[in-house]
C-alpha cells in the first residue's frame, strides 16, 4: 500500500523562514489576520485527514474505477463518504468569499492543502478541486443572481463543479467548438451539444452538479471570438434553494483511461439543457480563464503531490531494500547485503525526487501568494505586479511540475526495480497518474507556446523582466557573500544566457514563426530551471546561516540545493542548444516523407 507522511516542517520552512508569508499576508487587509500559528494548524489538521482518511483510498479507487450504468456513475468504496468528511469539515469553503459562506483565508493556504490531498489521492482530490474552480469562476463572472443561486451551495460542498470545454473534433482548438445555446427567453438558453473528457462529470458525491460549459450563441462569429459561458446545472434549482428538476444533461459513458481511475472521466450529453449565461455574451472563453488558470495552478500541484509521495516512498523502500555491496565495502556487515540507498545511482534518484519536490514546493507557494497580493492587495500598482507575475508563471507551474513529476514518479518505479512494476507496492500507479497531468488542462507543448509567445514574446519581454528583476536584485544583494558564491555564479550565468536566448528567438520568430514553435518547450524548461535555480539559491541562503544550529533540516537542505546546482541545472546547456537550433531540423521534411 505504501506510505504517506504529510511534509508539514519542509512546508512551515517554505512558507515562514524562506517567504516570510505573515509578513506579506499582514500588507493585505483581506488576510491580515491570518497568522502563522492559525496556517500551522491548518496545515496540520489538513496533513490528518489526508494522511488517515484520502490516502488510504488511493490503491482502492486504482482498483474499482468508477462504474456507469445507464448515466449513472458510481465512485469507488470510500471516496463518498470521504467527501462527506471533508464537506463537514468546512474545507471547501477555506478560501471561499464569507459573503457566501466562505472562510477568506488566504489562496496560498489552499494551495499548500492541496499538494497533500494530491500526494494522497489525485483522483479523489479532482472532485473538490474542480467545484472550487467552478465557485472561482461564477465569482468573478456572475450576475447576482448566479452567485446566490450556487455559490453557497459549491462553498459549502453540497454541490460540485465542472468544465466543460473539450468536443469530440476539437481540444486545444476551442474556436471550431459546435455546441449551441438557442435563446429560450429571459435570461437562460438551451445548450444542446457533447463534450467529452471531463472530469468529475458525474457521479455520487454531491446532490447536483454544476457544469460551466462553453457554447456558441446563434449570431456568434466564427473562432474563439464568438464562444459564450454558460452555467448548466444538473438539477434546476427553485427559488428556495431547493432542487427541482432533472435538467437536460446526461453522461453517455465514462473513459476508460490509464490512470486517475477513480475519478470519473465522462462524455457529457446537452440535449437543450437550461443554462444561464455566465459573463458577456461571445467573451466566454476570457472568462472561462479564470477557471483555466486555477485548473493549471491545481494540476501544478498534482504533479508536486506525486513527486513528493513518490520521494517518500522510494526513500523507505531504499533505506530497507538489501541488495548487494557497497562499492566501497560493506556498509551493513552483520546483514546478507546493504541497503540500496548505499549505492551512488540510487542516491542520484532519490535526489533527484528530493531536489524537484523541494524546488517546486517553493515555487508553487510563492505563485500562490504572488496570487494573494494580486487579488487583494490595496495598491492596485501592486496588483497589477502580482497579476503579471502569476500570468507568466502559471504555464511554468503547469509544464515544468508535471514534466518533473513523471520523471520522478518513474525514478521511483526504478528504485522498487521488479516490485515496482507491481501493482500491490504503489508505485506504478503514481506512474500512470502522472502521466496525464502533462496532457490535460492544456498539454505542455501548449503551455510553452503560451508562456513563449504570449507571455514573453508578445510584450516585448516586459513580464519576463519583473521575474528578472527579482533575481538581480538577489544576485545584487549576495554577490559580495562568498559562502553563497557557488549558487549565485550559476544563478547569475543562466539569467543572462536566458535573455540571450530570449532575444535570439524573438528575432528568428520575426522572419518565421515556426521558429517559436520550435524553440518553445525547451525554453520552458530553461525557464523552469530558472526559477528552481532562483529559489534554490534563496533556500541555500536560509540554510548556510542555519547550519550550525544543530537542526539536522538546515544541513540536508544544504546538502540538496548543491545537488540540484551540480546535477540538475546543468542540463540547461543542452537544452539551450536544441532551443537555438531552430526549426529547420523539424520541418525540412516533407510530411509525405514520414
Amino acid at each position: 500500500m505504501g506510505q504517506y507522511q504529510p511534509p508539514l516542517r519542509d512546508m512551515q520552512f517554505v512558507l515562514h523562514e524562506l517567504l516570510d508569508v505573515e509578513k506579506t499576508l499582514a500588507e493585505l487587509p483581506a488576510h491580515a489576520e491570518t497568522n502563522r500559528e492559525l496556517i500551522d494548524q491548518i496545515l496540520e489538521e489538513g496533513g490528518k485527514f489526508c494522511a488517515e482518511v484520502v490516502f488510504p483510498l488511493n490503491q482502492v479507487g486504482d482498483r474499482e474505477g468508477c462504474r456507469w450504468d445507464a448515466g449513472k456513475v458510481t465512485t469507488p468504496t470510500g471516496f463518498k463518504a470521504a467527501y462527506e468528511q471533508y464537506r463537514e469539515a468546512g474545507w471547501p469553503a477555506l478560501t471561499c468569499d464569507p459573503e457566501f459562506g466562505g472562510q477568506g483565508l488566504p489562496q496560498v493556504v489552499n494551495n499548500a492543502l492541496y499538494e497533500m490531498l494530491n500526494s494522497a489521492n489525485q483522483a479523489w482530490t479532482m472532485y473538490p478541486g474542480l467545484s472550487h474552480g467552478a465557485y472561482e469562476c461564477i465569482h468573478a463572472h456572475g450576475s447576482d443572481a448566479l452567485k446566490q443561486a450556487y455559490l453557497p451551495k459549491l462553498v459549502a460542498g453540497e454541490w460540485t463543479g465542472t468544465m466543460c470545454l473539450t468536443e469530440p473534433h476539437c481540444g486545444t482548438d476551442l474556436g471550431i467548438l459546435r455546441t449551441k445555446a438557442e435563446p429560450l427567453g429571459g435570461d437562460s438558453y438551451a445548450i444542446s451539444g457533447t463534450k467529452i473528457f471531463i472530469s468529475s462529470g458525474e457521479h455520487d458525491m454531491a446532490e447536483n452538479i454544476v457544469h460551466l460549459v462553453l457554447a456558441r450563441l446563434p449570431d456568434a462569429p466564427a473562432g474563439t471570438k464568438g464562444i459564450s459561458l454558460f452555467v448548466v446545472p444538473k438539477f434546476l434549482p427553485k427559488a428556495d434553494g431547493l432542487l427541482g428538476e432533472r435538467n437536460g444533461v446526461s453522461c453517455g459513458s465514462i473513459e476508460h483511461k490509464m490512470g486517475i481511475h477513480g475519478n470519473s472521466t465522462c462524455v457529457m450529453n446537452f440535449d437543450a439543457a437550461q443554462g444561464w449565461l455566465l459573463g458577456q455574451p461571445h467573451k466566454g472563453l476570457q472568462a472561462m480563464f479564470v477557471m483555466m488558470n486555477a485548473a493549471r495552478l491545481g494540476v501544478g500541484m498534482q504533479g508536486l503531490g506525486l513527486t513528493e509521495v513518490a520521494y517518500q516512498n522510494s526513500v523507505a523502500y531504499a533505506k530497507e531494500r538489501l541488495q548487494s555491496r557497497a562499492l566501497t565495502g560493506a556498509k551493513a556487515p552483520d546483514k546478507a547485503a546493504d541497503p540500496i540507498i548505499v549505492h551512488p545511482d540510487v542516491r542520484r534518484m532519490l535526489l533527484t525526487q528530493r531536489a524537484y519536490a523541494e524546488g517546486g514546493r517553493a515555487f508553487a507557494y510563492w505563485v500562490a501568494l504572488e496570487l494573494d497580493k494580486a487579488l487583494t492587495h490595496p495598491d492596485a500598482e501592486e496588483r497589477e505586479e502580482s497579476d503579471d507575475l502569476v500570468a507568466l508563471l502559471i504555464p511554468i507551474i503547469k509544464s515544468f511540475l508535471t514534466d518533473n513529476a513523471f520523471e520522478c514518479t518513474n525514478l521511483g518505479m526504478q528504485v522498487f526495480g521488479g516490485h515496482g512494476f507491481i501493482s500491490e507496492w504503489g508505485m506504478e500507479q503514481y506512474v500512470r497518474d502522472a502521466r496525464i497531468n502533462q496532457i490535460y488542462e492544456g498539454t505542455n507543448t501548449i503551455q510553452s507556446l503560451d508562456l513563449l509567445a504570449r507571455k514573453v514574446l508578445a510584450d516585448s519581454g516586459v513580464k519576463l523582466k519583473k521575474f528578472g528583476a527579482q533575481v538581480e536584485a538577489f544576485l545584487r544583494a549576495e554577490s559580495a557573500n562568498p559562502a553563497m558564491a557557488e549558487f549565485v555564479a550559476p544563478l547569475a550565468d543562466l539569467a543572462e544566457k536566458m535573455q540571450k536566448l530570449t532575444m535570439e528567438i524573438g528575432m528568428k520568430a520575426m522572419q518565421n514563426p515556426d521558429e517559436v514553435g520550435a524553440a518553445a518547450v525547451p525554453y520552458m524548461k530553461v525557464a523552469g530551471h530558472l526559477v528552481f535555480a532562483y529559489f534554490w539559491a534563496r533556500m541555500a541562503k536560509i540554510a548556510l546561516a542555519k547550519q550550525d544550529s544543530g537542526d539536522a533540516f538546515y544541513k540536508a537542505k544544504l546538502l540538496t540545493a548543491r545537488y540540484y546546482y551540480a546535477k540538475l541545472l546543468p542540463e540547461t546547456a543542452s537544452l539551450i542548444r536544441v532551443a537555438r537550433a531552430g526549426s529547420a531540423p523539424l520541418m525540412a521534411l516533407d510530411a509525405d516523407l514520414f
